[in-house]
C-alpha cells in the first residue's frame, strides 16, 4: 500500500506513507522507498494516490444482527410526527402478509411536536391483520397494537414484574407501551426466527459493515442461534467482519463450563464476554438516578429485573471471575453506575487484583465521585458519542442542567486516565463511525441548537475520537496487541476514506465516506464497478 496519508495510531510514528502485507498481518510501515524492499515478483501494488488510510474502525457496543434486520424493516426513526409514524407504518403493513408480526421500527417520539408516548390506539386501525411490536430507537420500550397484547395474554390484570413497567391509561388498561423487564411478556410471544431468517439479517450487517469501514465489531447479548450463525459463515469464510461476543450473564455457567477465559476463538470469532444489565435508558426515564427526574419528581427510573436481588448480580460477577470471563454491564444513570462501580469493587476486593478489564457500557450520567473509582479499578468506559448529540435535544429537562454537566462526559473521564472505547449501539443509532466522530468532536445537537457544541468542554480532538474508535475499542476486547493500530505485527484492517478526516472541518465529518476496506489483507468492500 503505497502513495497514502496513513494514520497509524502509534504515537512513535503516527504518520506514514506506505504499509506491507503478507498473509493477514502487517510486516511494515515507513517510507515508499522502505516499502519497495518488500516487492517480489508477485506482489500486488496498491496506489492510494495520497488518499487517506486509517485503521478499520471497531465499534465496541453493537447488536450486529437486530442491526442487520433492521436495514429491511419499517422505518420510524425520523418520522417528524404521529401522523408519519402511523403513515409509514400502515404503508410498511400493507406489505406483510397476514399474522406475521411487524418488529423493529425504531420510533421515537421525542421528534414530535406532542412528544407524546404512541399508543396502541393510534395504530390499530393500520394493523388489524398483523400482531405489532416495535421498538423504540433505545431499545427500553415497545408499543404493542391490541392484536400482539391479546397473543401475549397482557391486559389489565397484568402485573408490572421487578425492573418492568406495563404502561396503562386513566382506566388501568394497557396503553400497548412496555418498558424494561415488561418487554419479555410481549417478545414471548413473537415466534422464533428461522435459520434462513437469521442469516440473512447477518449477511445484510456483515455487508453494510464492510462499506463502512467498520471491520470489528462487540456484540451485546446475542443470542446462541446467531452466534452459530457467526461460526457458520466462518467456516465457510465468508465472515468479513471481526465478531466479539458478549452473551446475557446468565448463562455465565455456560462458558465458565468450558474454561475459555476472555479471548477464546479466532482472530475473526471469538468468546468470553458476558453482558449484564443495571438500569433502563434515559429516553425511556427508565435509567436510575440518586436524585428523580427533573420532570417526573416521583420517578428515580429503574433498576434491572436482574438486580431484583442485587444478589443474584454480584453472584453472576463472582462466577464471571472465577472463570476469568470478562463482565460489560449497561449502566445509564448516575445510581446504576456507582452501583455497578460498588459490584465489581466486591469482586476485585475477594478475588484479588488482577487485568479484569471489566466494563461499563454507556456510562453516560456520572455521579462526580464515581470519575475516580473508574480510574482506580481501572474500569473501561465503553460509550457511543452520537447518543449525545442525540439525546443532548431534551435531556437538560428531565436532569437539569447540573447532572447534564456530567453527561457523556469523554473529556473527564481521559483526563482521569480512564480507557474509553467507542461504538454505537447499533440498531439505536446508525452504524456509521463518521457520524460518531463529527459527535465527538462537535457534541452539535441533532436539532441544530447547539453548533458550538452541547457542554462543549467534553469534545475530544479528531486524534483522540479516532484513537478511542480503533485501539480505545481493542482494548476494551483484549486485543490490543493485535489491532487497532498499524504496526507490524498487527492484524491488517485498515480503510481508505475519500477525505482526510485529520484535515476537513469537524462540520464536515458526516459527509466523508469509506472508499475501500481491507480485513486480514483482503478487501472486503470496494465501489461497485
Amino acid at each position: 500500500m503505497t502513495n497514502a496519508k496513513i494514520w497509524t495510531g502509534e504515537r512513535s510514528h503516527p504518520e506514514v506513507e506506505a504499509l506491507v502485507v503478507i498473509g493477514e498481518r502487517i510486516v511494515a510501515t515507513g517510507s515508499h522507498r522502505e516499502a519497495l524492499h518488500w516487492q517480489g515478483s508477485r506482489t500486488r501494488i496498491f496506489d492510494a494516490h495520497g488518499g487517506r488510510i486509517v485503521p478499520g474502525f471497531n465499534d465496541a457496543h453493537v447488536h450486529f444482527a437486530d442491526g442487520g434486520a433492521s436495514l429491511d424493516a419499517v422505518q420510524l426513526n425520523d418520522a417528524h410526527d404521529a401522523r408519519e409514524f402511523v403513515s409509514r407504518l400502515a404503508a410498511y403493513a400493507r406489505t406483510r402478509a397476514p399474522g406475521q408480526w411487524i418488529l423493529a421500527g425504531e420510533w421515537d417520539e421525542t421528534k414530535w411536536p406532542s412528544a407524546e408516548l404512541p399508543t396502541r390506539q393510534m395504530i390499530d386501525a393500520v394493523t388489524p391483520n398483523n400482531p405489532v411490536a416495535i421498538d423504540r430507537y433505545d431499545g427500553h420500550m415497545v408499543l404493542a397494537n391490541s392484536l400482539a397484547l391479546a397473543q401475549a395474554g397482557i391486559d389489565a390484570n397484568t402485573p408490572d414484574p421487578d425492573g418492568g413497567i406495563v404502561v396503562r391509561d386513566a382506566t388501568g388498561q394497557p396503553t400497548g407501551a412496555l418498558k424494561d423487564a415488561a418487554i419479555p411478556l410481549l417478545t414471548r410471544a413473537i415466534p422464533n426466527k428461522s435459520h434462513a431468517e437469521r442469516r440473512a439479517a447477518i449477511e445484510r450487517a456483515l455487508q453494510h459493515a464492510a462499506a463502512l469501514g467498520v471491520t470489528s465489531v462487540q456484540d451485546m447479548n446475542p443470542a446462541y442461534a446467531d452466534i452459530g450463525i457467526y461460526s457458520e459463515l466462518l467456516r465457510e469464510h465468508k465472515l468479513t467482519t471481526r465478531i466479539y461476543v458478549a452473551p446475557a450473564i446468565a448463562t455465565v455457567e455456560d462458558q465458565a463450563k468450558l474454561d475459555l477465559g476472555h479471548g477464546f476463538g479466532s482472530s475473526f470469532l471469538r468468546l468470553g464476554a458476558l453482558k449484564a444489565y443495571a438500569d433502563g435508558s434515559l429516553g425511556s426515564r427508565t435509567a436510575y438516578f440518586f436524585e428523580p427526574y427533573t420532570d417526573q419528581a416521583d420517578n428515580r427510573g429503574l433498576l434491572a429485573d436482574t438486580m431484583h436481588p442485587i444478589s443474584r448480580t454480584r453472584d453472576y460477577f463472582l462466577q464471571a471471575d472465577d472463570a476469568t470471563l470478562q463482565v460489560c454491564t449497561h449502566a445509564i444513570g448516575d445510581a446504576a453506575i456507582s452501583t455497578v462501580l460498588d459490584l465489581y469493587e466486591d469482586v476485585a476486593r475477594q478475588h484479588g487484583a488482577k487485568d479484569r478489564r471489566w466494563r461499563v457500557e454507556h456510562a453516560q450520567h456520572m455521579a462526580a465521585k464515581d470519575f475516580e473509582r473508574f480510574a482506580t479499578l481501572d474500569v473501561i468506559a465503553s460509550m457511543q458519542p452520537y447518543q449525545a448529540i442525540d439525546d443532548g435535544r431534551w435531556a437538560d429537562s428531565r436532569i437539569g442542567t447540573d447532572r447534564a454537566h456530567r453527561t457523556y462526559a469523554f473529556r473527564t473521564f481521559l483526563d482521569h486516565h480512564v480507557h474509553l472505547a467507542f461504538g454505537t449501539d447499533w440498531p439505536v443509532v446508525p452504524l456509521d463511525p463518521m457520524l460518531g466522530l463529527y459527535a465527538a468532536t462537535t457534541r452539535a445537537t441533532l436539532d441544530g441548537r447547539h453548533p458550538e457544541g452541547w457542554i462543549p468542554e467534553q469534545k475530544l480532538t479528531i486524534e483522540e475520537a479516532l484513537a478511542t474508535y480503533t485501539a480505545g475499542s481493542a482494548y476494551a476486547e483484549f486485543q490490543d496487541t493485535d489491532k487497532g493500530t498499524l504496526a507490524a505485527g498487527k492484524l491488517a484492517d485498515f480503510v481508505l476514506l475519500n477525505e482526510d478526516v485529520l484535515v476537513v472541518p469537524a462540520s464536515h465529518l458526516p459527509r466523508v465516506r469509506v472508499i475501500r476496506t481491507w480485513v486480514g489483507g483482503r478487501e472486503v468492500y470496494a465501489p461497485t464497478r
